[in-house]
């Protein structure tokens, strides 16, 4: 059985990218208040937890913290909790942040995985998606985490952005980004979000969705292209240079697997039971500082709920869900023969497994499944 993952959310940034949906600030003055109250929070949870086998920082822009100040946050998570001698942890940067002397320290204090929110190498693109770093500093940036020996760099790359200047010019972005060699890549189609500087652009039309026959083309090219050069299509968005390489914390989110969240903003997932913390350091702070719980909603799941999110999540994944006996009783049978004679699915044995055109429509997908 799998263990739990450990996911710690920086909500901070340089500056708010346009198209961004997470929450984060713009500024660090609340940085001590977060520091405090985040060790806090993890004494809520020891011994409700088994041993975690992965640390995600995510956010915001965890590389926006000096190497003190991360040091500090994991040395308090390794008090409260066991954390596995072969855990995956990892960070995520943004280039500008990434230092040689701060790479090296990053790998000094532990972590093996390090995510680089490159989006392009290509200097157009990135003035496009409000980027604050250009593509020689994301170039170094790749440089200095080969550098210090990182044994898993991950790429974050954004595409079918809507315009096709630049649209065209994202296999080039591609074939430089291989020649880093990365054991992961993360492609992300340009989505809106709600209450985004991309969306009010939107509204105002002075930019615009890509077509869905452009998005379902360039999808199908990058699979194509990143598989003729050794990668596996894994998940909706993910590649990796093999198995080894998938990411092992974000498995646990489309499998199911129990995770603890920490800091504003985060999900957590146990059994049948969820929470979250509310997308406010203030807020977030004030309880923990005021003895309570930070969580502002939660839900039990009931057995329905489970079933179709386990659907859900697994037609993300080239692997699946597993058609064990309650599934197969909750799901008709001649809705999986449609859906395979469609060419959206296949079943082998007791795996339900999207196809290529299946992962294109994944949440779309359970619903058709599901009477």
């Amino acid at each position: 059985m799998e263990k739990p993952g450990l996911y710690v959310h920086v909500p901070f940034c340089r500056e708010k990218c346009p198209y961004c949906g997470f929450f984060s600030v713009a500024h660090l003055s609340p940085l001590a208040r977060w520091m405090a109250a985040l060790p806090r929070e993890a004494g809520f949870f020891r011994g409700a937890f088994d041993a975690f086998d992965s640390l995600y920082m995510g956010g915001g822009t965890p590389s926006i913290l000096g190497i003190e100040e991360i040091g500090a946050l994991s040395a308090e998570l390794r008090r409260r909790f066991t954390i596995t001698g072969d855990a995956e942890i990892t960070l995520e940067a943004n280039p500008q942040d990434l230092t040689p002397e701060k790479a090296r320290g990053l790998r000094a204090l532990g972590f093996n995985r390090l995510i680089l929110g490159v989006q392009s190498l290509d200097d157009d693109v990135l003035r496009f998606l409000g980027r604050t770093h250009n593509a020689s500093e994301a170039r170094a940036a790749l440089d200095h985490a080969r550098e210090a020996g990182f044994p898993v760099v991950g790429v974050d790359l954004m595409y079918a952005l809507g315009v096709p200047e630049l649209d065209r010019r994202w296999e080039r972005t591609l074939r430089s980004v291989l020649e880093y060699e990365p054991e992961h890549l993360s492609c992300y189609t340009l989505t809106i979000e709600p209450r985004t500087e991309f969306e009010a652009r939107t509204r105002k039309g002075t930019i615009s969705r890509i077509p869905e026959s452009g998005a379902r083309r360039l999808f199908l090219e990058t699979t194509a292209f990143l598989q003729s050069h050794g990668y596996h299509h894994y998940e909706v968005s993910n590649f990796a240079r093999g198995p080894v390489f998938e990411a092992r914390h974000n498995r646990k989110y489309w499998r199911r697997t129990p995770y603890l969240g920490l800091g504003p903003a985060a999900h957590s997932s146990l059994g049948n039971k969820r929470w979250w913390n509310p997308p406010s350091i203030r807020r977030y702070c004030t309880a923990i500082e005021g003895g309570r719980s930070p969580a502002e909603g939660g839900e039990t799941l009931t057995e329905e709920q489970i079933a179709l999110e386990k659907a859900a999540l697994g037609l993300r994944m080239r692997e699946g869900f597993r058609l064990d006996p309650d599934m197969s009783r909750r799901i008709p049978a001649d809705r999986l023969l449609r859906l395979e004679d469609e060419g959206l699915i296949e079943v082998r044995g007791a795996r339900v497994r999207p196809t290529l055109e299946g992962m294109l429509v994944a949440d779309h997908l359970p619903l058709e499944l599901f009477p």
